[in-house]
């Protein structure tokens, strides 16, 4: 029998053998301006998606990528309740952005990623003037925004459903 092999969906333990100790800590925590970006993923019904990997990608304090010294990549399971933590530090805006961080997530039922932007809900004045998030309908650019608390910033990630994060095409 030829052909190509039919899609398959991933999962349910997508993330086991993927994560490894350092990669929910961009920064040490003692990194000036550490915080943790964290969050839930709910899948379309509002559940807690106990098995999925988020992956962060992000630019310097400076905005500059690739700086010696700053990985600028995360990774993370989630946990029973579709907690996930990143322990990095605020981006700067890069080529006039507002600063953000590339989100990508894995988890059951996707055929692929599907990757997402968080901007930071305390960058009001860069986030009006970026490019991307202008593409976004208003009433929808809440779903890119972590607000601030006392951990870092909350970010949470539904796949479906109402408030359904908004997800890129790349």
């Amino acid at each position: 029998m030829t052909g190509p092999t039919p899609s398959q969906t991933v999962g349910p333990y997508l993330s086991i053998g993927l994560t490894w100790a350092e990669g929910p800590y961009v920064v040490a925590g003692d990194a000036p301006g550490a915080v943790w970006l964290h969050g839930r993923i709910r899948d379309g019904a509002g559940e807690p998606i106990p098995d999925a990997l988020v992956e962060t990608w992000q630019a310097d304090p400076r905005g500059r990528f690739h700086t010696p010294g700053f990985r600028g990549f995360g990774r993370c399971g989630t946990d029973d309740d579709g907690r996930w933590a990143i322990r990095t530090v605020k981006p700067g805006p890069v080529e006039g952005r507002a600063p953000h961080v590339a989100v990508s997530v894995f988890a059951r039922g996707l055929l692929h990623r599907v990757v997402t932007r968080l901007y930071f809900a305390d960058e009001a004045e860069a986030n009006g003037g970026d490019e991307v998030l202008a593409t976004v309908p208003p009433e929808r650019r809440h779903t890119l925004l972590a607000g601030r608390d006392d951990e870092g910033y909350r970010f949470d990630i539904r796949l479906q459903g109402d408030d359904e994060t908004v997800f890129f095409d790349l």
